[in-house]
């Protein structure tokens, strides 16, 4: 191929989809998740529960047919908040919000509607999930707080940095048909 083709190819629009995911896609996704430094990597099977059990409430971004994004969560029980347990965008689709836009994704689906706030955890040092979810927060019009959660003493006997609980909150969605007929 010619070197201007080539550069004509690179430069084509990717087809990027934001879905849920199914059984299928656990290997993926574990794969995806390994590549993605500093995520915690849990077994192939945790993954493969997480897209069958929780697809609901989970993400995953395919551009050219291939897993290059992951959103797993879950709404905690008893409680109307969404926890995001990992965010996870191939390095071959960093650069194009992918992160954010899956996370707003997420919060938009029925299943997450009775959220009224968004948590996660983060260690200190991660600065790429810390700007995320700022950016989320941002996105979104929520106030975001933390905590020391879980600590690297109490909970993880000292093998792994205290964890953060971030607490992002999210607007209530408005009705539009009751705004409309309030104006009228």
């Amino acid at each position: 191929m010619p070197k201007d083709m080539a550069d004509i190819t690179a430069l084509r629009p990717r087809t990027l989809t934001l879905r849920k995911p199914d059984s299928t896609d656990g290997a993926a996704i574990w794969d995806l998740v390994r590549a993605c430094k500093p995520l915690d990597e849990n077994s192939m099977y945790c993954n493969l529960v997480q897209a069958e059990h929780f697809a609901d409430t989970c993400v995953v971004a395919e551009m050219e047919g291939e897993v290059v994004g992951w959103v797993s969560g879950h709404m905690i029980p008893n409680e109307d908040a969404l926890f995001v347990w990992q965010v996870a965008v191939s390095p071959r689709a960093r650069g194009l919000g992918l992160g954010l836009r899956m996370l707003e994704h997420l919060i938009g689906r029925d299943a997450c509607a009775e959220a009224s706030q968004l948590n996660t955890t983060i260690t200190r040092d991660n600065e790429a999930s810390w700007a995320l979810f700022r950016s989320l927060a941002r996105e979104v019009g929520g106030d975001l707080t933390d905590a020391a959660h879980y600590r690297r003493d109490e909970h993880f006997d000292g093998r792994h940095a205290t964890e953060h609980m971030v607490t992002i909150t999210l607007p209530e969605e408005v009705d539009d048909t009751a705004e409309r007929a309030g104006a009228a």
